[in-house]
């Protein structure tokens, strides 16, 4: 992609970090999300959401820095800019919350989480649509840079917020 591939010569560690460490990221989150596997193997569960945490944390740091120094104009760097201190945010806290022993907390921060990771699929697919739909790139870019996170994110609070409908079960009289 040769409107990012600048930052590969002129930030090559905050480049190669972004690129190599958020999929592993993205990699993680359907393990992690796999309510089987966190009830069975909790260790398991543990070690890869700290794998997860690392990745985001180094990853996050690097697209902060494409963000601040990004050639895409004020609209996509406060856009992706944002987008990573969210995501940092919201992994960071989520973290926090484990460790407390915060379950209920600690799931509904990842979620937050999980929805910020996802832009980057989100992004992918907005692209090659923008592409598709002839818009220029110089003004698909920047709407993107929020596209791509915003509606991951009130997707997410809706369903954190959505109210649970109790399940009773009935018994027959008897």
């Amino acid at each position: 992609m040769e409107f990012v591939a600048y930052h590969a010569q002129l930030r090559p560690i905050a480049f190669y970090g972004h690129v190599v460490l958020a999929p592993v990221a993205l990699a993680l989150v359907p393990l992690q999300l796999w309510q089987g596997l966190r009830e069975k193997r909790p260790q398991v569960h543990r070690l890869m959401g700290r794998a997860y945490g690392i990745a985001v944390l180094l990853s996050g740091a690097s697209g902060l820095w494409l963000a601040v120094t990004t050639e895409a104009g004020p609209v996509a760097a406060f856009g992706f800019g944002l987008l990573a201190v969210l995501w940092l945010g919201t992994t960071i806290t989520g973290i926090r919350l484990a460790m407390s022993g915060d379950r209920t907390a600690h799931r509904r921060w990842m979620i937050r989480s999980v929805a910020l990771t996802l832009a980057a699929v989100t992004l992918r697919i907005q692209i090659p649509a923008s592409m598709m739909l002839d818009i220029p790139f110089d003004t698909a870019y920047p709407a993107i840079a929020w596209l791509c996170w915003v509606p991951n994110l009130m997707v997410a609070e809706l369903v954190l917020r959505w109210p649970r409908r109790s399940t009773v079960r009935l018994r027959a009289p008897a």
